[in-house]
């Protein structure tokens, strides 16, 4: 290419930042009609879970999800990569274990160079190949809009899923990845960060969540989700409502991207972000302590985030010493509590 076109600015908003907003999605999904549920759909819409679960036989499920949306990153290959991760991460965070996917693909295909269109399947290829996924097909579109993302399908044990609906009184809930993403990608789209936090906010981002899925099917976790979209306060609240428990989480432990308190201020928040926040707002209650951006952080719209795991209590530090053996830089950051069901107290 005789120039380098920055994809983030052909879209006017960016990665899972994209998606509808929890409460209209919710309005709409209030309309569809209720219908007999398959006996072998072990985890459909009910839940609101990362993906769902039809049951073959006695020992095989099929895990099924779809995620897409517009450029993230600037870099094409960068953007097929954290594209990739991020629709994996939907069956890893279900205990699965991903087999195949299929591209689909938005591009305006008369007005980009098409080598543009090669890099992000290149880097989309490149990830699944390392996700030990087989790429199976996928179907593309003309649209002024580039977005990419991927169906992915998986197997697990009927015995062995992990949903957002079994959290236990007691169990500690870690975190594998750092927040603020969405905060730093609004801000790589104002020219606010540098090449290194650029560099740092991609790594995150397209990083699989293979070996922490991997790694908690060795302890007793009752629950998982996966942090993307809704933010962290938006994903805790379903587990919290789903398993009728309260969550206690606390900010100091938390982990962040670093300055990302900084570029808040700088008025670099999502609107995904706010919609967040404006939708679990009556079910969370804040410490004093903690102002406006305190908690616009804490609902922030992440892109391929990590996975939220309530671990029994007597194997949090075992697990958590193990997942940073494994170079994966996961914090305890609260516990599930008696209080009152589907809140969340933070702290």
């Amino acid at each position: 290419m005789e120039e380098t076109i920055k994809l983030t600015t052909l879209t006017s908003k960016g990665g899972c930042g994209c998606k509808i907003g929890p409460a209209d999605l919710d309005q709409v999904l209030r309309q569809l009609p209720s219908t007999e549920k398959n006996p072998n759909l072990i985890v459909g819409l009910e839940t609101g879970d990362d993906a769902g679960v039809y049951k073959l036989n006695n020992n095989t499920a099929l895990v099924q999800t779809v995620d897409f949306f517009t450029p993230i990153v600037d870099d094409p290959y960068d953007f097929g990569q954290v594209a990739a991760a991020n629709a994996i991460s939907d069956v890893y965070a279900m205990g699965g274990t991903p087999i195949t996917a299929l591209n689909i693909v938005a591009f305006p295909i008369a007005n980009l160079d098409k080598s543009i269109l090669s890099a992000i399947l290149r880097g989309a290829s490149d990830k699944l190949q390392e996700a030990g996924v087989t790429l199976v097909g996928g179907h593309s579109i003309d649209d002024q809009e580039p977005k990419f993302g991927l169906a992915v399908t998986g197997t697990v044990h009927p015995d062995n899923i992990k949903t957002n609906a079994n959290a236990q009184v007691g169990d500690q809930l870690i975190l594998t990845k750092p927040i603020g993403v969405g905060i730093y990608t609004t801000s790589l789209k104002r020219e606010l960060l540098t090449k290194e936090e650029i560099a740092t906010v991609t790594k995150v981002m397209a990083t699989l969540n293979k070996d922490a899925s991997e790694l908690m099917q060795k302890y007793n976790v009752h629950a998982c989700t996966d942090v993307t979209g809704f933010g962290l306060l938006g994903h805790a609240t379903e587990m919290a409502q789903e398993s009728k428990k309260e969550i206690t989480l606390h900010y100091n432990d938390i982990p962040m991207l670093a300055r990302v308190r900084e570029l808040a201020d700088a008025g670099a928040i999502p609107g995904g972000t706010k919609n967040n926040l404006n939708h679990v707002k009556d079910n969370v209650t804040f410490s004093e302590k903690l102002d406006q951006i305190d908690q616009w952080m804490l609902a922030d719209a992440v892109t391929s985030g990590g996975l939220l795991l309530a671990v029994a209590k007597e194997d949090a530090d075992a697990l958590l010493n193990e997942l940073h053996q494994n170079n994966i830089e996961a914090a305890q950051i609260g516990e599930i509590t008696k209080g009152k069901p589907g809140h969340i107290q933070v702290k």
